[in-house]
């Protein structure tokens, strides 16, 4: 049986516009306060992938399938997941990539997930790492940040490296709307150190953006003590992760990393403060595809796909819980 979060608001569950009048408070104080209500700082990513899906919810042409058959496969396995994990975690982080490239049917079904996870209570991550400059960059951040855009995202991941010009309407809009954006400081992947691993000016190129996200983090400081500029640093490089910590107390961090790229609860444990705050921590593909994965896929299997969700979510809540300060929530 799932055991609810304690509340901390009180939803109706109705369409988003409806929600749209309610008071807003910082984002991340309201990510702060969700971690605290669950009791941990796990985050699910929705990264479906058509061949991988629970044979109950594949179209049987597979990746051969209707663009439409498919979307409506991506939109009922997310919204299936956020039934399961609504409960469980303070937020969810779709990938838009695997919503885009199924066209126009594809954003319909990205919407219609976002939706549903914010009518679920759920904070919702929007991994699309955007930016741009100018009106551009604008742009992205009205269309996608606050309840008010066509969207309705709490935060999106960032790319910084067009510089600060781009950032700052993100920022600029995230201060009007009450959302957050993530930088990507220090990425999971292994090719990110060809350029983020080089030298300038007697540091690594991550550690300027470090600089400038946690001076902009500090701006932007809640009652927890996170501001709305959040970094992407990875569990794969777990030293460099508490590095950054000590660098950038004011900044909240999303950890990739967890799970099927290798990252655990040791690796990522250097990314918390004492309270057990400061980061979430994603897993995507070790939670959703749990079905699909020892030791789930014997007890479980396809036919009983979200139980195998729910057991995977446990046990990455108690491997943070056992592992880190996360246990102090």
């Amino acid at each position: 049986m799932i055991e609810l979060c304690e509340s901390i608001f009180v939803f109706i569950i109705q369409p988003l516009n409806l929600l749209r009048d309610l008071p807003l408070t910082h984002f991340t104080d309201r990510l702060a306060q969700r971690v605290l209500a669950c009791k941990t700082p796990a985050l699910v990513g929705l990264d479906p992938r058509i061949d991988q899906l629970p044979a109950p919810i594949r179209p049987s042409a597979g990746g051969d399938a209707s663009l439409e058959d498919q979307a409506n496969a991506y939109q009922v396995f997310c919204e299936g997941i956020i039934d399961v994990v609504a409960g469980l975690v303070p937020a969810v982080k779709p990938q838009a990539a695997f919503f885009e490239q199924l066209g126009p049917l594809g954003m319909v079904a990205l919407g219609n997930v976002i939706n549903y996870a914010k009518q679920k209570d759920l904070l919702v991550v929007l991994d699309g790492k955007r930016n741009d400059i100018g009106s551009t960059a604008t742009a992205y951040a009205k269309g996608m940040l606050g309840p008010d855009s066509p969207w309705g995202a709490d935060s999106l991941t960032v790319s910084p490296y067009l510089g600060d010009d781009s950032l700052q309407p993100f920022i600029d809009v995230c201060n009007e709307t009450d959302s957050g954006i993530y930088v990507l400081v220090k990425t999971s992947n292994p090719g990110g150190k060809m350029l983020q691993d080089l030298e300038a000016d007697g540091k690594t190129l991550y550690r300027h953006v470090a600089d400038y996200v946690e001076q902009a983090s500090a701006a932007t400081k809640g009652e927890y003590g996170y501001g709305v500029v959040g970094a992407v640093v990875g569990a794969t490089y777990p030293e460099q992760l508490s590095e950054l910590r000590a660098a950038m107390p004011s900044t909240w961090f999303l950890v990739p990393g967890f799970g099927s790229q290798g990252g655990g609860a040791a690796d990522v444990a250097g990314a918390f403060d004492e309270r057990g705050l400061g980061a979430i921590i994603n897993n995507s593909r070790g939670i959703i595809f749990a079905h699909a994965k020892a030791p789930y896929a014997e007890k479980f299997g396809d036919t009983r796909w979200q139980e195998a969700v729910e057991a995977a979510t446990l046990e990455m809540i108690q491997q943070l819980k056992d592992g880190t300060t996360a246990g102090n929530l």
